[in-house]
């Protein structure tokens, strides 16, 4: 406060004190400020190369020629969420542009960003607009184009989209745009007619948990075969979706070996016997026994939608339950994840579901 009302001669005189004082850490600390941060396992493995992008083959093969020299189309990749599709362009442009040339070559606009009509006409074209210019410094071709990624495509408005059509045919000397999208319907008509369209397919089982045991060996991380089986199912073929289990059951087990009990718990998978408590409950025709296991489910906190899913799983397996008893439950089942979509009470639609199961199974006792 003295110093404030004395005016700038004070402070100007202890300034250079601070800095001073400041510098000594700056200078030791230089050896911990080289230290690795702490990041996502998700980004740290991503693929930073075209060949390791996994299970894609026929998406690969083209994107090689491109980097042989071969022109390059405007690209539209679809499909389920953790197969690949961002990672891979990302891999290209910097294998195409090298480290120097990436930030100034590739605009990648993802859904967080604004992505109306506006910025397309703007930001977009202004980018395709400019010309290229500037070569690597390690002696590679670099192609004669920029390339535009537009991830998350299908959440574009349409008229945000049709804005783009004429960028993409008056800039095709300069830019490349490369659309990301998971679901191809939304992407309308004259944009799909304009790129070649690569669908990445949801990652096998196989491809999964080789990925899973590479990342657990290099972080030293103790896991149980059964409890890479459960990542691999839990996760549905979403690659991404399984390493972040991965990474979120690590630090929950500290050193551990992982088990396939902590990654139920991580995913907020319904376990088994939880299952067929409810299942033994409809079978056995009580309303007041079932209305208590139902109560139990929803104070234990457990996702109706999750449920529902391997409700389905478990009612489509069973041998004992004959076909037209299971499409009736089945039919139920759809029109339970309608309701709960749309913002029913979970515990009406969990009550309303188990009357009809248990109606078709004590019918079939």
């Amino acid at each position: 406060m003295q110093a404030f009302l004395k005016g700038p001669s004070a402070i100007s005189t202890r300034a250079p004190a601070s800095k001073e004082r400041g510098a000594a850490p700056a200078a030791g600390g230089s050896g911990e400020g080289k230290r690795l941060k702490p990041i996502p396992w998700v980004e740290k493995y991503r693929p930073k190369c075209v060949d390791e992008v996994a299970f894609q083959e026929e998406v690969v093969a083209v994107l090689k020629k491109s980097l042989e020299g071969a022109d390059l189309p405007n690209l539209l990749f679809y499909g389920p969420p953790g197969t690949g599709k961002t990672s891979t362009i990302l891999a290209l442009a910097r294998e195409l542009y090298g480290p120097e040339l990436f930030r100034q070559r590739v605009l990648e606009l993802n859904a967080s960003d604004e992505r109306g009509i506006q910025v397309i006409r703007e930001k977009v074209k202004i980018f395709a607009q400019l010309t290229v210019s500037g070569s690597r410094s390690d002696g590679k071709v670099c192609p004669p184009f920029k390339i535009v990624i537009l991830d998350e495509a299908d959440s574009m408005t349409s008229a945000a989209q049709a804005a783009l059509r004429r960028t993409m045919e008056k800039e095709s000397k300069t830019t490349r745009f490369c659309l990301i999208c998971n679901y191809i319907s939304r992407i309308i008509e004259p944009l799909t007619s304009r790129c070649s369209k690569f669908r990445f397919k949801p990652l096998t089982d196989k491809i999964q948990q080789q990925r899973l045991l590479a990342v657990s060996e290099k972080e030293n991380v103790k896991v149980s075969n059964e409890a890479v089986s459960c990542l691999v199912k839990v996760s549905e073929g979403d690659l991404r979706k399984a390493i972040t289990f991965l990474q979120s059951a690590t630090r929950l087990t500290g050193g551990k070996e992982i088990s396939e009990k902590v990654v139920t718990e991580i995913a907020g998978v319904v376990p088994k016997e939880t299952i067929d408590g409810l299942l033994s409950a409809c079978q056995s025709g009580s309303f007041e026994k079932l209305e208590t296991v139902a109560k139990n489910l929803i104070n234990e906190g457990y996702a109706v939608a999750q449920l529902i899913n391997q409700l389905h799983d478990d009612i489509v397996e069973r041998e004992d339950l004959p076909d037209q008893q299971k499409s009736v439950i089945a039919e139920k089942l759809a029109e339970v994840d309608k309701c709960l979509t749309d913002g029913a009470d979970e515990y009406l639609q969990l009550i309303s579901l188990c009357a009809v199961v248990m109606q078709q199974l004590t019918q079939n006792g």
